[in-house]
């Protein structure tokens, strides 16, 4: 006689970027031990690998392409998938800012934990009075890079390379230029040209871009100084 299948169960959640339902499984066995032996081979593309088919596994909902999610959608996914998973509580070590070198545990519900959305983003920037672009949201590809980078820093050139994959398009009010359809080096040929104050309206489409976002207090045991600590991003909550 077979053993009996166990029943996995089902939750709903929406997603940040466009309030869609979706539902969704909890990672098996199988997928945990994949997505562990992916991290323990620091290969961000090995990474990239098992993360795609994890959470494209999990989303049971059709029609959902993990590719095409913005990052704060993986990033909002992941999170919730792993606390149906392993548990709805966190436990991060988090630095105590008054001395920046002590370190104290704490626990956080997945539930509090949201995506901040900024009321100065947009997708589209004005660059001059006759010139704008549209901007798109880092892949998935780059999710991983900036949530499982195992390099000490991130060079000038793939800041560059960030920022020329994430814009959808120019144009003028006579012309419009699809990105797709230029090589790299014509991208950041265009960014080149741009002076300081025109290239920080493309830094602050980063800078205010949604993110995963939760306040907690925290007290330091040797100073006894309570804190303020906000912490952004995937990458924060495994800490």
């Amino acid at each position: 006689m077979p053993l009996p299948k166990i029943v996995t169960p089902t939750f709903e959640l929406d997603l940040p970027s466009s309030g869609k339902t979706i539902s969704y499984r909890p990672f098996l066995v199988k997928e945990e031990k994949l997505l562990v032996i992916a991290l323990e081979s620091e290969d961000s593309q090995q990474i990239t690998s098992a993360i795609k088919a994890v959470i494209s596994d999990c989303i049971l909902t059709k029609d959902v392409k993990v590719d095409q999610l913005p990052t704060f959608d993986i990033e909002y996914l992941f999170l919730n998938i792993r606390g149906k998973s392993v548990g709805e509580e966190l436990e991060v070590n988090v630095l105590c800012p008054d001395d920046e070198e002590t370190y104290v545990p704490v626990k956080i519900d997945i539930d509090q934990i949201n995506v901040l959305k900024n009321s100065e983003h947009s997708k589209n920037i004005q660059i001059d009075d006759t010139l704008a672009i549209e901007m798109k949201y880092p892949s998935l590809d780059q999710f991983i890079k900036s949530n499982f980078d195992f390099t000490d820093q991130i060079s000038v050139e793939q800041s560059f390379d960030l920022i020329a994959t994430c814009i959808s398009q120019v144009f003028t009010a006579e012309e419009s230029w699809a990105v797709e359809d230029l090589t790299k080096k014509e991208v950041v040929e265009f960014l080149d040209q741009m002076n300081s104050s025109q290239f920080k309206k493309i830094e602050k489409f980063f800078e205010t871009m949604p993110k995963l976002s939760h306040e907690i207090q925290v007290t330091n045991p040797n100073t006894k100084k309570k804190s303020t600590v906000v912490l952004e991003g995937l990458s924060s909550f495994f800490a």
